[in-house]
Formats: structure tokens, C-alpha cells, sequence
């Protein structure tokens, strides 16, 4: 409880004259009066959806769902009311729940290109990658070419084509000077991670620069171009980059790991706080940030046996390269190449071309427990 009515419990990120922070007010009064407004709770619902891209803050999602409640429950609510609550569930790794969502989407408009784009996500995530390849496929005709090109890309970057991959995606960008700064910033990412994996850091390093000289507010763009700078020990530029980010989750996990690097005195109270995040999503059940606690774990409490017990249990969930890595890093740490297993066969049924990923399996072969 704060010591006094004076106290500053947080500074919300929007200014008082901020057009958006009209808007979404404007909204939130309209739903008060009427609740099942369907546009100003499906326009409410993605705004905040936005946000949570822009600032990493995981509440927005529930401000979303509150906006959506007179839907939530409703088997099939109206479609795009659907999409969103699948989009909502995705980024609280209800993955079965968004896919029953978006078939049932699918299942009544096979043309609805967002539906499809975001069930392709999913199944990639999951290592489902004929499912991935074939909603991608589907979208061409449904959406702009560099969407659909670029969701192809994806599949292929980690199926064992993943220069071709990077060729065929960046000659689409060159063709579509058009395309806007929502799209660019989309396919930059994507450039830059195929980039990266085939251990092109300079290129990748590029397109990250590229991507962010868009100005597009992106949590996820900060926190891979972190992860590139932290595997090049340039910790100062992570902490230049992320010093002011650290209401996201995510990002103080990036400006932990680069003030622990520096050993800055700043270091032992960002790690104090970022443990309390996640003891405090432990406590509610969330178990989004696995991966993110993993590494946490394994490189600032030291304790690998736990760091590698929260990887295989994100492993059963979602399986990124990023999730891969963390098992394998863990798996090495605690001399227990055995656990890795499930990553090795997926390094080669994939056929994924990433060199930390391979060099790490090689490591892992070649531990005796």
C-alpha cells in the first residue's frame, strides 16, 4: 500500500492532448453507455492489442478482453469480433483455443486473409510447418503480395531454404516500394532474422537498423535487435537502446542481461524486479514468458537444472529457434544432453539452417552425464 495519497504508483505513456488517448477514451465511454457496441469494442479491443506491441505491457490484453466480454464466451461471436479473441489468445499461448477460433472463421469465409495469416503464425510456431505452408499458400490472392510472400518466406527460412527464402523476400520488398511502414517493418524482421540464422550479422544488423529508422514503436524488434547485440558483447548498446523500456517484461529481460554484462550498479535492482514479474505470473498461472524466465534462470540465478525445466515446458508449447535455444543452452549447462533430445530430432526433421542452433546440438552430442 503506498505510504501516502501522494505517492506515484506509475506514469501511463499517454500525454494528455495524445489523439490516441482521446480516442480510446471516446470509446471506453461509448461502451460504457452501450457494452455491445460491436465497432467501438472490436476498434477498442484492437487498439489496446496495438499497445501491447508499442509498450510490451501484458495488461492491455486483459483491457481487450474486457472490451470484447459481451463475445467472449459466445461459440461463434461475430466474425471479426472472433478473429480478434483468437488474436488475444494467441498472445496468451492459447494456441488450441485461437485455431478452434480460426477454423471456425475459415470454415465460414475461407477468404478472410487475417484469419488465415494468423493461423499460419500459429502453426509455425508450433513447428507445424505443411499446416504454415498451406494457409500461406492460400493467402495469395487473398492479401498483398508481400504478405503472402513473406508468410511463404517464413516456412521456407526454417525448412532448408532459407537463402532462397531471404532472395525471394527481399525482391518482393524491392518491388512494392508502396508498401507501408506497417508491412516494411514486417518483412525487415523477417530479412533480418533469415539473415542472422545464416550467420549474416552485418546484413542482419542492417535490416534491424532499417526496421527501426521506420519509427514503428515494436517490442519485438527492440528485443531481437537486443538478442544480436548481446551475442556481440555490445552491452552498452543495449542498455543505450532499452534504458527507458522497462515496463515491458521482455525488454527489461535484454537491459538485465547487458547490465549484468557491464556489472553496473543498476544491475541487482532490475534483476530484483524482473524476478518479481515472474514470481507474480507464476502466482496468477501465466506461463507466457517460460522462455524468457528460462534464460533468466540459467544466466543471472545460475541455476540450470530450473532454467532447463522451464525451456522443455515451453518447448511443449511453442518450438521458435529462440525456444530451441534456450533448451539446448540449458541442456548444456546442467550436463543433461539426454533432455535436449526433442530439439535435436526437430533440428533435423526441419532442416533449419541456423549456425548457433547446429553448434549447440554439436556441443550437446558430445556431453557425457
Amino acid at each position: 500500500m503506498p505510504a501516502s495519497d501522494d505517492a506515484v504508483l506509475e506514469r501511463l505513456p499517454f500525454r494528455p492532448n495524445d489523439p490516441i488517448a482521446r480516442e480510446m477514451s471516446d470509446l471506453r465511454k461509448t461502451l460504457q453507455r452501450t457494452p455491445r457496441d460491436e465497432g467501438a469494442a472490436l476498434k477498442l479491443a484492437q487498439r489496446y492489442y496495438g499497445l501491447v506491441a508499442e509498450e510490451g505491457d501484458p495488461r492491455y490484453i486483459g483491457y481487450a478482453q474486457a472490451a470484447l466480454a459481451p463475445w467472449w464466451t459466445m461459440p461463434e461471436p461475430p466474425v471479426d469480433i472472433q478473429v480478434m479473441r483468437a488474436s488475444l489468445a494467441q498472445f496468451n499461448h492459447d494456441f488450441s483455443g485461437a485455431i478452434k477460433d480460426l477454423d471456425s472463421v475459415i470454415a465460414r469465409y475461407p477468404v478472410h486473409a487475417q484469419a488465415r495469416a494468423l493461423r499460419a503464425i500459429i502453426h509455425l510456431v508450433q513447428a507445424r510447418y505443411a499446416l504454415a505452408r498451406s494457409d500461406c499458400q492460400a493467402l495469395h490472392g487473398l492479401t498483398d503480395e508481400v504478405i503472402a510472400t513473406g508468410c511463404l518466406a517464413m516456412v521456407d527460412g526454417l525448412t532448408g531454404k532459407a537463402q532462397p527464402a531471404y532472395n525471394t523476400l527481399l525482391e518482393t520488398l524491392d518491388r512494392h516500394p508502396e508498401a507501408s511502414p506497417v508491412q516494411r517493418l514486417w518483412v525487415l524482421l523477417r530479412l533480418a532474422e533469415s539473415s542472422q540464422r545464416l550467420g549474416k550479422v552485418k546484413i542482419a544488423e542492417q535490416h534491424f537498423k532499417e526496421a527501426i529508422a521506420l519509427g514503428i514503436p515494436d517490442t519485438f524488434l527492440l528485443a531481437e535487435y537486443a538478442d544480436l547485440l548481446m551475442d556481440q558483447k555490445r552491452a552498452a548498446e543495449v542498455v543505450a537502446l532499452l534504458k527507458d523500456r522497462t515496463r515491458s517484461d521482455v525488454l527489461l529481460l535484454r537491459l538485465v542481461f547487458a547490465e549484468h554484462m557491464l556489472k553496473s550498479p543498476n544491475a541487482a535492482a532490475l534483476q530484483s524486479t524482473l524476478a518479481a514479474r515472474y514470481a507474480a505470473a507464476q502466482l496468477r498461472g501465466d506461463t507466457v514468458h517460460q522462455q524468457e524466465e528460462a534464460r533468466f534462470v540459467l544466466a543471472i540465478e545460475g541455476d540450470a537444472n530450473k532454467a532447463l525445466d522451464l525451456a522443455l515446458k515451453n518447448w511443449t508449447v511453442q518450438r521458435e529457434p529462440r525456444d530451441a535455444r534456450i533448451v539446448l543452452e540449458a541442456a548444456l549447462a546442467a550436463r543433461k544432453p539426454v533432455a535436449a533430445q526433442p530439439v535435436l530430432t526437430w533440428l533435423t526433421e526441419s532442416r533449419i539452417e541456423d549456425g548457433v542452433l547446429l553448434a549447440l546440438a554439436r556441443q550437446v552430442a558430445g556431453v557425457t552425464q
